[in-house]
C-alpha cells in the first residue's frame, strides 16, 4: 500500500551473489560490515512523455535492473560514499554541511540529493555520518532513470539510518523535490514509481495528490527495451529545462488568453483544469491562441506584459535564462495529444480487446512521432533503432525517458521475441561500430518490477 512505508525484508545475504559480493567489496573498503542493505529500481516509461512535468498522469514499470547501497551508520558526523564501479571516485563530506555543485552532475550530488531532502524534510542538523558503497547495474544515461534510483536509495537509506518512518508516497515526493537540488526542474514519475511499483503490474501515476494506480499489461506481448548507446544526462545540459520552461510559458499565454490569472499557472494542467474543458478541447485552444512559429523571449514579454528582467528572474530557470526562441505551440500539442494517449493506453489495457497489442502499439508509435516532431526530444539513432524495431516485429516501438539518447521501449508479441532480438541486435548493433559492452546492457525483454525496499542481514539480527 501506498500509505506504508517501503518493505524492510530480512535475508541471508550468502544466498545472494550481489548482496555477498557488495558485502565483502564494503569490508574491503571500510574494514567492517555493512548494518543494512537498500535497493531502489530504474524504470521504463512504456507511454506519458515531456508530461509528469506538465501535471499530466504517465505510465511506467519498475525494471529489475536498481541502485543497490550497502550502508554503516557511524559515531562521526562524516558521510563516506564509494562506488564499485571504479569509474566514480570515492568522495567525502559533512553530514551536516552539504553541498550540491548545480553546474557538475557527479554521481556523488544525486546522493546528497537524497539524503538532504530527507535531513530538510524533518528539520534535523547534528547528524551522524555514515559509511555507504553503492552498486548500481542501471546502465547510465540511458533513460531508465539510474539518477532518479540513486536519489531515492539514498534517501531511503537516510531514513532508515534515522530510524525514521515515512510512507512511499512522501518518500517520493520529497525526493522528486530533492533532485532539482541538482538543477533538474522534473516531474516525479521516476521517484514515484521507484518506491510504488509492484511487481507484475505497470502503473497509472497521477499527480496532486500522488497516486498510482495498476495497470494489467496484456498477456502475449512483451516489452523490450533497446539501448541507442547515445548517453544524455539530463542535468549536464539544458535541453531538459528548456522543455520544462517551454511548457510552462505556453501555460501562462493560454491562460491569458483565456482570462485566468496566468501570473499563478505554472503547469498545462492547470489551466484545463480551471477551464473545465476536456484535452481535446485544449488542443482546439492552442490552436487558437498560439502561432507555430517560435516565440522570442520579446514576444513573450510582449503577450504577458512583463519585463525581459521579470521573465528570466520569476520565470526561467537559471540554465534557460539566455534562451533565444520558444517553441510553445508544439510543446503543448505534444502535451495534451500525449496526455490524451496515456488515458486511451489504459483504458485499452482494462476493456482488453482481440487487437489490444495492435491498439497499444499504435499509441506507442504516435506517441514517438509526437516526440519526434512536436517535443523534438529524439535524436538519429533513436529515430533509427525504433525503425529497426518496428521492422522486425514490433508492434509499437517509442523513445523513453528524457529523450536526446538513451533507450527505445517496444511491443513485441511473445512469440516473434526470439527473431527480434536477434535481428535488433544485428541491425543495429552489429552492423555499426557502436561501442555495446554488457554493461550497456544494451537489448533485453522486462516485466513489471517490484519498488524500494531495505534488506537487513538474517543472521546479524
Amino acid at each position: 500500500m501506498a500509505t506504508e512505508g517501503p518493505a524492510m525484508r530480512r535475508v541471508q545475504v550468502a544466498e545472494h551473489p550481489r548482496l555477498l559480493k557488495l558485502k565483502e567489496m564494503f569490508n574491503s573498503k571500510f574494514g567492517s560490515i555493512p548494518k543494512f542493505y537498500v535497493r531502489a529500481p530504474g524504470r521504463v516509461n512504456i507511454i506519458g512523455e515531456h508530461i509528469d512535468y506538465c501535471g499530466y498522469s504517465v505510465l511506467p514499470m519498475a525494471v529489475e535492473q536498481d541502485m543497490l547501497i550497502a550502508v554503516e551508520p557511524v559515531k562521526t558526523q562524516t558521510l563516506q560514499l564509494a562506488n564499485t564501479n571504479p569509474l566514480y571516485p570515492d568522495f567525502s563530506t559533512s553530514a551536516n554541511n552539504i553541498q550540491i555543485d548545480k553546474t557538475k552532475p557527479l554521481w556523488h550530488n544525486y546522493f546528497l540529493c537524497g539524503f538532504k531532502g530527507i535531513q530538510e524534510h524533518f528539520g534535523l542538523s547534528n547528524l551522524s555520518g555514515m559509511n555507504c558503497l553503492v552498486d548500481g547495474n542501471i546502465p547510465p544515461s540511458s533513460g531508465l532513470s539510474s539518477s532518479s534510483a540513486l536519489v531515492c536509495c539514498a534517501g531511503l537509506v537516510t531514513l532508515t539510518v534515522l530510524g525514521m518512518n515515512l510512507s512511499k508516497v512522501e518518500l517520493a515526493e520529497i525526493c522528486a523535490k530533492s533532485e532539482r537540488y541538482i538543477g533538474t526542474e522534473g516531474g516525479g514519475m521516476d521517484q514515484s514509481i521507484s518506491f510504488l511499483a509492484e511487481e507484475g503490474t505497470a502503473k497509472l501515476i497521477e499527480f496532486s495528490p500522488l497516486r498510482a494506480t495498476d495497470v494489467k499489461l496484456p498477456s502475449g506481448a512483451v516489452f523490450v527495451i533497446a539501448n541507442s548507446c547515445v548517453e544524455m544526462n539530463k542535468a549536464a545540459t539544458s535541453h531538459f529545462n528548456i522543455r520544462v520552461m517551454e511548457c510552462r510559458l505556453a501555460a501562462k499565454l493560454l491562460a491569458k488568453y483565456r482570462g485566468l490569472q496566468w501570473d499563478k499557472v505554472l503547469r498545462l494542467e492547470e489551466v484545463q483544469a480551471k477551464l473545465g474543458v476536456s484535452l481535446e478541447e485544449m488542443l482546439w485552444i492552442t490552436e487558437d491562441a498560439l502561432h507555430p512559429e517560435p516565440y522570442s523571449p520579446e514576444e513573450v514579454c510582449r503577450c504577458l506584459g512583463i519585463s525581459l528582467q521579470e521573465l528570466r528572474t520569476q520565470i526561467l530557470s537559471p540554465n534557460t535564462q539566455d534562451v533565444l526562441i520558444f517553441k510553445l505551440y508544439q510543446r503543448a500539442k505534444h502535451v495534451y495529444s500525449e496526455a490524451t494517449r496515456v488515458l486511451r493506453f489504459k483504458k485499452i489495457c482494462e476493456e482488453a480487446p482481440d487487437n489490444t497489442v495492435q491498439l497499444l502499439g499504435e499509441l506507442m508509435n504516435q506517441s514517438h512521432t509526437s516526440c519526434r516532431d512536436l517535443c523534438e526530444c529524439s535524436c538519429p539513432e533513436l529515430d533509427q533503432l525504433v525503425d529497426i524495431c518496428r521492422k522486425f516485429g514490433a508492434q509499437g516501438s517509442r523513445l523513453t525517458g528524457a529523450g536526446w539518447g538513451g533507450c527505445t521501449v517496444s511491443l513485441v508479441p511473445a512469440d516473434k521475441l526470439t527473431s527480434f532480438l536477434a535481428n535488433v541486435h544485428e541491425a543495429y548493433y552489429q552492423r555499426s561500430d557502436r561501442n555495446v559492452t554488457s554493461e550497456k546492457q544494451s537489448l533485453f525483454a522486462t516485466k513489471p518490477g517490484g519498488g524500494a525496499l531495505v534488506f537487513l542481514e538474517a543472521q546479524t539480527m
